[in-house]
């Protein structure tokens, strides 16, 4: 009787789990006093959300402009831009997580004289953007302030990219909430020549990040300027050289936290601004302003009365440690900090300066002469990585021993 109710369960079971889409495996073994029933199933599982395809753009794909992607792409969307010229083709970017990348080489924009909204070849209002691959030229406007890219809104990263002879390489809105990170990219060439516009000029955003990258060259303004509330400048060339006429090479104008560490950063012999880095110049804007000066390699080509670094007095966290400081500039400082393993040096200390190789050479008396210089808010002060020429960085093999922005031999 047992043995027949038994069967009887197991079918309605079995029935029961079979409406449901369930697969069932049955195996019944009985032993004198008891009864087991082992079972196992396996449960079909709803197929994977479907992924959208890249969307390809080029002569030989349905969509052929850049414009035309950006009339087309989603949240989420991959755009891949097979490489050439793309004249006047201008866009307005909104979708969030979007990833444009160039494909086959590099992806040339160039504005002739087309705008996005007045304001750049690319406006970018959106969260999580991100380029790669791609040249932004020749951005101009009668207000003399068109940009390569115009950030309004959210965050983006630019990756390998170049900016050459825009009004403004990368021009970014005053929106606290805004995270701008460019890594392996070019700057040169950029601005209009009245001192206003810039090869990078960030405005008063949250987070700016720059890492393995080179400036120069910039048309009257500077290489790099930032009002951004926190900045970390890592492994950077910003040099102005033959021929460059920058004003500033590195400006906070309005104070902020500033880590800046492991740059090769030189001021061209005619540039008009004596200043190199500059801090603060404008006044302090926000609760907090400390500049973190490490192992760099700071290099003047005035003959004269040049300036490393001025600081407006105020209330200011200072560390100028194990930078490297070649020609007759001196560093104007306001205010008490913590100044160490800074050494004044002649071009003759380095493999070839004239050269921008700013190794020092095997013989020097400074190699192993750094110190430490400790974290700040958590984050670690000596350089794990340095520039490799062009536009990037690389990991360092042991850790840093050297003052200055290199730390690797032939």
């Amino acid at each position: 009787m047992a043995r027949h109710t038994l069967h009887l369960l197991l079918s309605v079971f079995s029935r029961l789990f079979m409406t449901l889409g369930l697969m069932l495996t049955l195996s019944m073994s009985l032993h004198v006093g008891a009864v087991t029933v082992a079972v196992s199933s396996s449960v079909a599982k709803p197929a994977a959300a479907s992924v959208r395809a890249p969307l390809q753009v080029g002569k030989q794909h349905a969509i052929k402009t850049i414009a035309g992607a950006a009339r087309l792409a989603k949240d989420g969307d991959t755009v891949e831009v097979d490489a050439g010229d793309y004249i006047a083709d201008v866009a307005v970017w909104t979708q969030k997580n979007l990833t444009l990348r160039a494909v086959g080489g590099r992806v040339k924009l160039v504005s002739f004289g087309a705008i996005a909204e007045g304001k750049g070849i690319w406006v970018v209002r959106a969260e999580g953007f991100t380029v790669e691959g791609f040249d932004f030229t020749g951005a101009t406007t009668a207000e003399h302030n068109a940009a390569g890219i115009r950030f309004e809104k959210g965050s983006m990263t630019v990756r390998d990219c170049h900016f050459f002879n825009n009004e403004n390489g990368i021009l970014t809105s005053n929106s606290p909430e805004l995270v701008l990170r460019i890594e392996g990219s070019e700057f040169a060439h950029n601005g209009h020549g009245d001192g206003r516009s810039h090869n990078l000029y960030v405005g008063a955003i949250a987070q700016l990040w720059v890492s393995g990258s080179y400036f120069h060259h910039a048309r009257g303004g500077h290489l790099l300027k930032s009002r951004a509330a926190v900045n970390h400048i890592f492994y950077n060339r910003l040099t102005d050289e033959l021929g460059g006429h920058a004003s500033y090479e590195l400006e906070f104008p309005t104070g902020g936290i500033a880590y800046v560490v492991g740059n090769i950063i030189e001021q061209g012999s005619q540039t008009e601004n004596p200043h190199m880095i500059s801090f603060g110049a404008e006044g302090y804007v926000g609760p907090r302003h400390g500049l973190y000066l490490v192992n760099n390699t700071l290099v003047d080509d005035r003959p004269s009365g040049g300036i490393f670094l001025r600081v407006k007095p105020g209330t200011v966290a200072l560390k100028v440690i194990n930078n490297l400081l070649v020609g007759t500039d001196r560093i104007e400082l306001a205010g008490a900090g913590d100044f160490k393993s800074n050494y004044s040096v002649d071009w003759g200390e380095f493999e070839m300066a004239v050269r921008g190789d700013y190794r020092l050479k095997p013989t020097s008396r400074l190699r192993g002469a750094a110190v430490s210089s400790g974290q700040v808010n958590g984050l670690n002060l000596m350089p794990e990585r340095e520039y490799s020429h062009p536009r990037k960085s690389v990991a360092l093999a042991m850790a840093a021993r050297h003052p200055g922005a290199l730390q690797s031999s032939k």
